[in-house]
C-alpha cells in the first residue's frame, strides 16, 4: 500500500466568487495564484493550494473544510486581521500543553460561513 500523507490542495465551495476572492487575497493576504472558467479561484497556502469554486448550482456538489493558517505570532496575527475587519469568534486561546509546545487557535470566517482558524505551536 502506498500512504498518502501530503495534501497539495483544499477546495471550497463559495456562494460568491467575487467577494470571496477579495476577503482571501486582499484581507487575507494570500498569494492569487489564478482564476480559470467557469468560476475557479486559486491561491497559494505555503505548499498547499485553496481553490474557491464559485456559483454553484443548487444540486452540485459542496465543499466543506476547516483552513487552519499556522503563524508564528498568534496575537499579531490576530490584531493585524482585526484591524482588517476580520471578526472573531473568540480571542486566541490555549487548546493544548505538548511536551514541546503550546497549541493555541483563534477562529474566524470566510463570507461563506467557512470556518477558518489561527493556529500557532508557541514553544515552551
Amino acid at each position: 500500500m502506498i500512504p498518502l500523507n501530503e495534501i497539495g490542495q483544499i477546495a471550497l465551495s463559495v456562494d460568491d466568487l467575487d467577494k470571496a476572492v477579495a476577503f482571501y487575497r486582499d484581507t487575507l493576504g494570500l498569494k492569487h495564484l489564478f482564476s480559470a472558467p467557469p468560476s475557479l479561484a486559486f491561491f497559494a497556502c505555503g505548499n498547499i493550494r485553496l481553490m474557491l469554486s464559485g456559483g454553484q448550482k443548487p444540486e452540485a456538489e459542496k465543499y466543506s473544510a476547516a483552513l487552519y493558517f499556522k503563524v508564528e505570532d498568534i496575537a499579531e496575527t490576530h490584531q493585524s486581521l482585526r484591524d482588517r475587519n476580520v471578526s472573531f469568534e473568540a480571542e486566541p486561546h490555549l487548546v493544548a500543553r505538548m511536551p514541546s509546545h503550546e497549541l493555541w487557535m483563534a477562529f474566524f470566517r470566510d463570507p461563506d460561513r467557512n470556518l477558518l482558524a489561527l493556529m500557532c505551536e508557541k514553544k515552551c
